[in-house]
């Protein structure tokens, strides 16, 4: 306790009050909220505007589209030499329409992460490709069966690893046929063993990529589930092989 009649050569001690605030250049500044830079608000706002705005907004995207799908089908059709000129530049136009239809209808996703045209190119890019696909397989039959054993059959190395490799395959092809149901077995061999792509499989059953996922997730893990409760040993190199590991 403070001695209130100190003499003036004592050292009189005062309790410490709160500090004093920060000047505000002493104040950190708050980091700055990420979003859309200028252009790519420009963007929006053009196409969420209404009548002549909206459709110009809407003209320069497609244009903008039309040059990436353009631009993914010429990457690809390297790997599919029976697709014509012709084929080319009506894909290209497809792809660039459901683009479109599809930014426009996810405008409020736009986070701002990126520029606005780098996220609209992306979806021209995968329309391209998913439509690349399906045209090549446009008439040809969806295998359901499962034909490529005997080529996974011949990857093994050593005699003793081929053994072990085709004991897996036996069971596996075995669990298939009476572990899995009739859809399960046929996306299932469709997607993993045959090479269909999910997409062209989707079109063909009329379903979405997102319930084939799911469908082959399920299938898979009842499978190794079936494997392990049947004492079968095997290595994870082994199932990415046949197909059945996610």
């Amino acid at each position: 306790m403070l001695n209130p009649l100190a003499t003036a050569g004592a050292t009189v001690e005062v309790p410490a009050g709160p500090s004093p605030a920060p000047s505000m250049s002493e104040r950190s500044e708050a980091p700055p909220v990420p979003g859309p830079d200028a252009e790519s608000r420009a963007w929006l706002a053009g196409l969420r505007a209404e009548g002549a705005r909206k459709e110009e907004a809407s003209r320069r995207l497609h244009d903008l589209l039309l040059r990436a799908a353009r631009f993914e089908i010429n990457r690809r059709k390297g790997s599919h030499p029976h697709l014509r000129g012709g084929d080319f530049d009506d894909l290209a136009h497809h792809a660039a329409n459901d683009a479109l239809f599809a930014i426009l209808g996810k405008l409020d996703t736009y986070r701002g992460d990126s520029r606005f045209t780098t996220w609209a190119y992306k979806f021209a890019l995968l329309e391209a490709a998913v439509k690349v696909r399906r045209r090549a397989w446009q008439g040809r039959e969806v295998p359901i069966e499962p034909e490529h054993w005997s080529v996974i059959a011949s990857r093994g190395g050593s005699p003793a690893g081929e053994a072990e490799s085709n004991e897996l395959l036996a069971s596996i092809s075995a669990a298939i046929e009476s572990e899995l149901s009739a859809h399960q077995r046929e996306v299932l061999v469709a997607v993993a063993l045959n090479d269909v792509p999910i997409d062209v499989l989707a079109e063909r059953l009329n379903t979405t990529r997102g319930a084939l996922y799911k469908t082959i997730h399920d299938a898979r893990k009842k499978l190794r589930s079936h494997l392990a409760e049947e004492g079968l040993r095997f290595e994870k190199n082994e199932l990415e092989s046949t197909g059945l590991r996610s």
